[in-house]
């Protein structure tokens, strides 16, 4: 039996706007299996970007329970919190969201200068999933001199060298063309493949079509959750494109 590594409990999010209560998440419930990929689909003001942001742990629930990896999260101060995002979860942006005035292995070692790394394994790690994930050599240019897709592929490396238990992408193909786009989304196959749990946060269709399983939000409530059965292949797509 799969291992839950995520496990929601009636999450609510109610910000508190002067004499106004907004309530974002009326009452979530699912749970993600270890090694999953899911999409989290919705329109704007679904309630998606709310509920990434609770997954990742940049927010907290304002009733509700969130179980990660065997851990109540929902109740954590700012100073905890941050100590689990930097241990079980991997970020990548639509914006890429590098430093620009470091190089590409420095912008994937930053999450181990947090983690207390010594920089010569820092480093070394750094390089190691830069070649793992195809950049190799272009590892010592900086983000101006990279294009969307190595930019995006530096931010994926950086998402895994802390080896987290999740990769969270929110819009990871956004500011991308179509064939790097497949390139991205083909690069998230093998990370699954490889073992990881990759949840995708997206408004678009073709890019969660590319996950096992499409969680539907609306109006801060799970619509419909179901597994995809018109997956797509990002590696027979971008051969066709090439073709």
């Amino acid at each position: 039996m799969q291992q839950e590594i995520i496990t929601l409990e009636n999450i609510r999010k109610t910000y508190d706007l002067g004499q106004v209560q907004i309530e974002v998440l009326k009452g979530l419930n699912t749970s993600i299996l270890k090694n999953e990929y899911v999409a989290i689909m919705g329109p704007s003001g679904s309630g998606k970007s709310t509920l990434m942001n609770i997954l990742g742990c940049l927010d907290k629930p304002t009733k509700g329970s969130y179980i990660l990896n065997g851990t109540d999260v929902s109740r954590m101060n700012d100073d905890e919190l941050a100590e689990v995002r930097n241990k079980e979860i991997g970020f990548v942006f639509q914006t890429f969201n590098l430093l620009a005035r470091l190089s590409g292995i420095e912008n994937v070692a930053l999450p181990l200068i947090y983690a207390g790394v010594r920089k010569a394994d820092r480093l070394q790690r750094a390089e190691n999933i830069l070649k793992a994930v195809g950049l190799g050599h272009r590892m010592h240019h900086r983000p101006n001199e990279l294009s969307g897709g190595e930019r995006q592929r530096v931010a994926v490396a950086r998402a895994l060298v802390n080896n987290p238990s999740i990769i969270l992408a929110d819009e990871p193909t956004g500011n991308l063309d179509t064939k790097t786009s497949y390139e991205i989304m083909e690069l998230f196959e093998d990370i699954h493949k490889k073992g990881n749990t990759v949840i995708i946060v997206t408004h678009e269709e073709d890019i969660a079509r590319y996950a096992h399983r499409i969680i539907r939000i609306r109006d801060g409530m799970i619509e419909s959750d179901e597994r995809n059965a018109n997956k797509l292949d990002p590696t027979e797509l971008r051969k066709n494109l090439v073709s």
